[in-house]
């Protein structure tokens, strides 16, 4: 399997904006938090959170392609069933099979959580620092906050046996940790 060094230097040379960066940084976290909880592999799951979305520099305009190029690239750097959970995190754009696995749901609503997370700690004085659940589920209600964050996919947190809040609170624990890393610390 690929180490953290090298998946690191592959999506940046694979990805140049700040942004793509940091959602994979804070996709890495929210994964390896996860994994924690859940009792999984927490290198691997980390790993398959910080390279997900390798490819959407070149697919951002390309949605049939997403994730699937990324599975190309990573083909022998990381087990099947990570490659697997790669695909299908986008399979409505992809048309790969629906997500099955505990990896796939967490690889799906784990990446998607960190958009409201990123966008919820930006319009707080302390950013990241003090965020709760319940102010989370308050913005997720709001459709115009974070209008391209998908709340359905948030909510699939249920398929690995998390409720919403707690979910949350794994998400905002996560991506605290790298908070200064990604420009959500408190000044």
């Amino acid at each position: 399997m690929i180490t953290r060094d090298e998946a690191f230097s592959l999506l940046k040379a694979h990805n140049s904006e700040a942004s793509l960066i940091n959602h994979a940084l804070e996709s890495e976290a929210v994964m390896r938090g996860l994994a924690r909880k859940l009792g999984k592999d927490e290198e691997l799951w980390g790993i398959t959170g910080l390279l997900h979305d390798l490819d959407y520099a070149v697919t951002k305009e390309q949605h049939g392609r997403h994730g699937l190029d990324t599975v190309k690239l990573l083909d022998g750097k990381l087990p099947v069933e990570a490659l697997d959970a790669i695909r299908r995190h986008a399979a409505e754009m992809n048309g790969a099979e629906d997500p099955e696995t505990d990896f796939d749901f967490a690889l799906r609503c784990g990446e998607t959580v960190t958009g409201m997370v990123h966008a919820g700690a930006l319009v707080r004085p302390t950013k990241i620092d003090g965020m709760k659940p319940k102010s989370l589920k308050k913005k997720m209600k709001d459709k115009a906050f974070a209008a391209s964050v998908n709340r359905d996919c948030i909510r699939e947190c249920d398929k690995i046996g998390l409720e919403l809040g707690e979910f949350l609170q794994i998400a905002i624990d996560s991506v605290s940790g790298i908070a200064a890393e990604v420009g959500l610390a408190a000044d």
